[in-house]
């Protein structure tokens, strides 16, 4: 059987007529959306920046490919859906990945690095380099504000990553009961923006980690935003001492933190608590009499002053005293903020750290950045700042350039699924390509619309 029997597919007939399909379309790709995440990195400048980042120790006269050919063709993969290196195997030839990456799509010569050339990028760097791209993330962030903003929010959480077999630095953490990487995403809370990521191993994480990582990066902000109010927000597993102080050494500096209850702020909270729980038996009884379904809960707020024996000082804590059908559910909060109602710090500041569930969710479910299944550490660090990029690609698409469509504030997978799957065929003349995209196509329109954003808008050109 010859190889083009092989490889033809067969279909029910149609209308009296056999159905076949086969894959010699010639220069057809399915990912149009790789030119749309090459418009969006070529105006705020992350890969350039990115590539920078990294020491080149290769021997000039074998390198084929660029430090930034080969950073922005991994990240327009993943950006696209295509999280696994063995697929670079495959898309080398794809005429859209190739033009994603400047080069020519029918030029043979012009391929795009294979699997092992980006296994090789990934097991060597080095933790300098690591580092440097962990600042150069939090230089981008900086550079999407066109101005310095009055006020951000930086969300700490961490994510757990669990991890197969013998890789570096994997340790089993009982909290989730299982072996694993437990890497810490910092957002921008007010617009989703990353600022960073850190992937650590699997053991959780001191105070004083904690407190060295948040001070690098607010003294790298303050070299840009001297007299921006930043708001540091995490739940219990941040609310150390050290991150307190450190909030305390700036003026423009305060903190919201969850805090565990004990048995002091158990017995400070019981007078609330137990109003809270006179209150929902009266409404119960109230709703009895008039026939009603009981309160699903009764909330009272709360503060008072309270100092831990690590604490260098008394802390404004807040409390939450809710009581339901199930029992009391008193919650505490830690904060440096003094004029906000002890309601408003709760229910508008602090709860509102729960959008970053939805951040992780974007950056982990849909561009995969728990893929870290090489077999060291730093391999698998580069991997997550691949799926750091595409966030960061496909926040800039969807908030500046998707703002007014429907695809606002629509989830990677989405915008994949809509506007980056899409078949066009590819025709190379001797002085322009030219792209067939198909006739049926249900987003026209926002496609004409963001594609001229993309094109009239020069590229930024990146902070040093």
């Amino acid at each position: 059987m010859s190889k083009g029997r092989q490889e033809r597919l067969r279909f029910p007939p149609v209308a009296g007529r056999t159905v076949r399909a086969d894959f010699d379309g010639g220069a057809m790709s399915s990912d149009f959306g790789a030119l749309l995440v090459r418009g969006v990195d070529r105006q705020i400048g992350l890969t350039e920046r990115l590539a920078a980042a990294i020491g080149d120790r290769r021997h000039a006269s074998y390198v084929n490919h660029s430090l930034e050919d080969l950073i922005r063709q991994r990240i327009l993969q993943v950006s696209c859906g295509y999280e696994d290196q063995n697929d670079s195997n495959t898309l080398r030839d794809d005429p859209l990945f190739k033009l994603g990456v400047d080069r020519t799509p029918l030029d043979p010569e012009q391929a795009l690095a294979s699997q092992p050339t980006h296994s090789r990028l990934e097991n060597s760097v080095t933790r300098k380099d690591i580092y440097k791209m962990g600042v150069a993330f939090v230089e981008q962030f900086v550079a999407s504000y066109s101005e310095p903003p009055s006020v951000i929010v930086l969300d700490l959480d961490h994510s757990v990553d669990p991890t197969h077999g013998q890789q570096e630095f994997s340790f089993y953490n009982g909290h989730y009961d299982t072996h694993c990487y437990l890497p810490l995403f910092i957002f921008e809370g007010l617009s989703g923006r990353l600022i960073t990521a850190i992937l650590r191993h699997g053991k959780t994480p001191t105070g004083r980690e904690n407190t060295a990582i948040v001070k690098r990066i607010l003294k790298q902000l303050r070299q840009h935003w001297p007299d921006t109010h930043i708001i540091i927000r995490g739940d219990g597993h941040f609310s150390n001492p050290g991150l307190m102080d450190l909030a305390d050494a700036d003026p423009f500096v305060d903190f919201v933190f969850g805090v565990s209850g004990n048995r002091v702020l158990n017995r400070l909270a019981r007078p609330t608590v137990t109003d809270a729980r006179r209150l929902y038996r009266r409404r119960c009884q109230i709703a009895q009499q008039v026939k009603q379904h009981p309160p699903q809960s009764t909330r009272l707020y709360e503060e008072f002053s309270y100092k831990a024996g690590s604490w260098s000082k008394a802390r404004r804590i807040i409390l939450k005293a809710e009581i339901t059908s199930l029992g009391e559910n008193p919650r505490f909060v830690v904060t440096s903020l003094n004029m906000p109602t002890p309601q408003t710090v709760y229910t508008q500041i602090y709860c509102a750290r729960g959008n970053d569930e939805n951040y992780i969710k974007a950056i982990k479910l849909d561009l995969k950045s728990d893929r870290t299944s090489d077999s060291t550490f730093l391999a698998n660090h580069m991997r997550l700042f691949y799926a750091c990029a595409a966030y960061v690609l496909h926040h800039a698409l969807r908030t500046e350039t998707l703002h007014d469509t429907e695809f606002a504030a629509a989830q990677p997978t989405r915008v994949m699924n809509m506007l980056f799957k899409i078949a066009a065929k590819v025709v190379q003349y001797k002085d322009r390509i030219l792209l067939h995209l198909p006739t049926t196509c249900t987003v026209k329109d926002t496609l004409k619309r963001i594609t001229e954003r993309l094109y009239v808008v020069p590229p930024a050109v990146p902070n040093t």
